[in-house]
């Protein structure tokens, strides 16, 4: 297999891999109903919890940051045959490619989540110690504010800049997937981002008021 065609199969893998709509499938299978038609319309784990399926919620954050992960590291064992640190380069783009794979997923009509969890299970495999602190950033933020959405957006700004920071290798694509994946993560909270600042975006666990 040339250097060429590995890189294909790989990134192809990867994006196939992240438009799993698992949280859409949890919410068809065990509920029977269509998490896009609820909430948001997201098929993300914070709206499948909304939905009613707490639980599933779960389950999709779980698995959604699952298929970061296994993409990354299918890539790690493709990179053997090409050796490193070209490896690293292979990993990162697997990594994005997964999460455009979550957000675009060719099997909802390139329409899918926000790519929190999925960029985690990246980060988790790529930089551990850094997402770790990422973690640590967007419980706090959520714990002070009860905003999903503004702690995902926080934390995102926050792991691009420790991942520029702390890694050695400093390969010029794989620091333009530390910043390009957190912004991607950021701009899909465009409507959260005008719901926060016009002071209308939910908060997490609040109960709609009665018409």
């Amino acid at each position: 297999m040339t250097p060429t065609v590995l890189w294909i199969v790989t990134l192809l893998v990867a994006y196939l891999l992240g438009s799993i709509p698992t949280g859409y499938l949890l919410v068809r299978f065990f509920r029977h109903e269509d998490v896009r038609a609820t909430g948001s319309g997201n098929i993300g784990a914070t709206n499948v919890a909304r939905s009613g399926g707490k639980g599933l919620g779960i389950a999709t954050l779980v698995l959604d940051a699952l298929k970061g992960a296994v993409a990354v590291s299918f890539a790690w064992h493709m990179a053997q045959r090409i050796g490193f640190p070209s490896g690293y380069d292979l990993e990162a783009m697997a990594g994005l490619f997964a999460v455009l794979g979550h957000m675009y997923t060719v099997w909802l009509g390139f329409r899918g989540g926000k790519g929190v969890a999925t960029a985690l299970g990246v980060f988790l495999y790529l930089m551990p110690t850094e997402t770790l602190s990422a973690v640590v950033i967007f419980a706090i933020v959520f714990a002070l504010t009860k905003y999903v959405s503004l702690a995902s957006i926080v934390s995102a700004a926050g792991l691009a800049v420790l991942c520029l920071i702390f890694d050695t290798r400093h390969q010029i694509l794989v620091d333009v997937v530390y910043v390009a994946i957190p912004l991607l993560v950021i701009v899909k909270h465009h409507a959260n981002i005008s719901r926060l600042l016009n002071r209308t975006e939910p908060r997490f666990g609040a109960k709609k008021k009665e018409a």
